[in-house]
């Protein structure tokens, strides 16, 4: 579903019996306007294309932000009427651009597969040292996504794969290992510090100070995603230090996804560690409600309105007022319901991040409910 928002192609996720129905070569129309409930439709069916000018927009107190992946969407995009961009994802360039596990670059002697040796050896001829190979183009990709939004701030993700999806990269297989649940698992903080990734997440941090030094791109800061207690985050912001990106350094703001029940209750001492918080009201709303977010047979169970998702988020702002620290929301749900969007204005949020084709309709919405607040 997230590669399909970058590539501006409809998608319906979950559709259970699509490969059974639908026929090769068969007409159809995806319709995902109609809500939660995406829809398909036989035939080619007529659409309306409406023309908007942004000179219309209205300003708001609320900053509105972008959530952006591709580096080729972020070009694509930069007209919009935005304060910058909320949520950089770094795993679609790892995914698309690089392909190549990390860890395989850095010991490619040790790899046991042959053929992923040998693709391997290939795609990096270029490079005698195959490290550069993942930092150069992490860094170029990085860099293309700052630059559409300079001098605004652009807020980079650092790797927030499961093992599965990390085992997939080439040459994946050998460094992680396998969970039953890896939605739950090896993911987030937990592997910037761990003897199984540290020097992978060390190329991570080479790209971002290359951005920002050498580029000179300092409008690229960073987030650190599923970070589960005080004590890693601890951890994960020393080994930021450790490889050049400490927090302060020529202005570079660190931020915490707030995205466990955890970061809530903690908020206060969270906010000691980091320069602010980003909802990811996905894995909050999977944790609070205890929905795996990936179970067709559970969507209808999972939904980022439900008052126990809303009281969190209520208690994180109030406490990120006591110690002035910002807070954001780059998850799906403003994307998706424009009345959680009015909800989170309301409860006096920072800045909200949004998928770009709904920016507009959103911020005029937010610029209504501030009208009347």
């Amino acid at each position: 579903a997230i590669v399909s928002r970058e590539l501006g192609i409809p998608a319906i996720v979950g559709t259970g019996e699509a490969t059974d129905v639908l026929k090769t070569g068969q007409k159809v129309t995806l319709s995902c306007a109609e809500g939660d409930e995406g829809f398909i439709y036989q035939g080619i069916l007529k659409y309306e294309e409406a023309e908007v000018n942004i000179e219309d927009v209205p300003e708001t107190r609320t900053r509105v932000m972008m959530n952006i992946a591709s580096p080729a969407a972020a070009f694509r995009w930069w007209r919009l009427p935005c304060d910058g961009i909320g949520l950089a994802r770094m795993e679609f360039i790892i995914n698309n651009i690089i392909k190549i596990h990390p860890m395989a670059l850095i010991h490619l002697d040790r790899l046991k597969d042959q053929e992923a040796r040998k693709t391997i050896r290939k795609m990096t001829a270029l490079y005698e040292d195959k490290t550069e190979y993942f930092v150069e183009h992490l860094a170029r990709g990085i860099a293309k996504i700052g630059a559409s939004q300079y001098p605004e701030p652009v807020i980079v993700r650092m790797s927030d794969f499961k093992t599965n999806e990390y085992a997939d990269l080439i040459g994946g297989k050998e460094f992680e290992p396998k969970e039953s649940n890896p939605m739950l698992g090896f993911r987030g903080a937990s592997r910037y510090y761990s003897d199984r990734y540290r020097e992978g997440f060390a190329l991570e941090c080479k790209a971002i100070s290359r951005v920002r030094e050498e580029m000179g791109l300092e409008n690229v800061l960073i987030m650190i995603p599923f970070c589960r207690t005080l004590q890693e985050a601890d951890r994960v912001l020393e080994v930021l230090g450790e490889n050049g990106l400490a927090r302060g350094k020529n202005g570079l703001e660190v931020y915490v996804m707030c995205e466990i029940p955890s970061n809530v209750t903690l908020a206060g001492k969270f906010a000691e560690r980091f320069d602010g918080f980003s909802i990811g009201s996905n894995d909050l709303t999977q944790l609070i409600l205890g929905v795996d977010r990936d179970s067709s047979e559970l969507a209808d169970i999972f939904d980022e309105r439900n008052e126990a998702v809303k009281q969190e988020i209520s208690r994180l702002l109030q406490s990120a007022r006591k110690t002035n620290s910002k807070v954001g929301i780059c998850g799906q749900a403003p994307s998706d319901y424009p009345d959680f969007a009015a909800f989170l204005v309301q409860e006096g949020i920072d800045s909200i991040s949004l998928n770009p084709d709904s920016v507009i309709p959103v911020k005029k919405r937010i610029a209504e409910v501030e009208s009347n607040l």
